[in-house]
């Protein structure tokens, strides 16, 4: 049995130390001619992502905040793999620490 979420937004969950969250591009169903893609052929997850918030750092061996590098809006490649998922409704997020992520997306 799924666990039940208590919180109605994603807005409402704020990462800790230096948790990054992100949602995961979703892979295009249909190609720029129109065939359709099965969805065995998408099931690994994209490597890039939006980050929607950030947590406000983890401290350094000496006690200083380090902030984390990206800040809601960027985005960003990911391993391939892992971070930790939640679903709300048909959408999925994921928490990866900041030293996981990357690289940054300028454009």
């Amino acid at each position: 049995m799924a666990a039940q979420l208590t919180f109605k937004s994603i807005k409402s969950v704020v990462p800790l130390l230096d948790r990054v969250l992100v949602q995961r591009f979703k892979p295009e169903t249909k190609t720029a001619a129109g065939i359709f893609i099965p969805t065995s052929a998408t099931t690994s997850p994209l490597p890039e992502a939006t980050v929607i918030a950030v947590g406000p750092g983890a401290p350094n061996k000496e006690g200083v905040v380090v902030p984390p590098n990206v800040k809601p809006g960027d985005r960003v490649l990911l391993p391939g793999w892992g971070g930790n998922s939640i679903k709300l409704g048909e959408d999925e997020y994921h928490l990866f620490k900041d030293a996981e992520i990357l690289a940054k997306i300028q454009e």
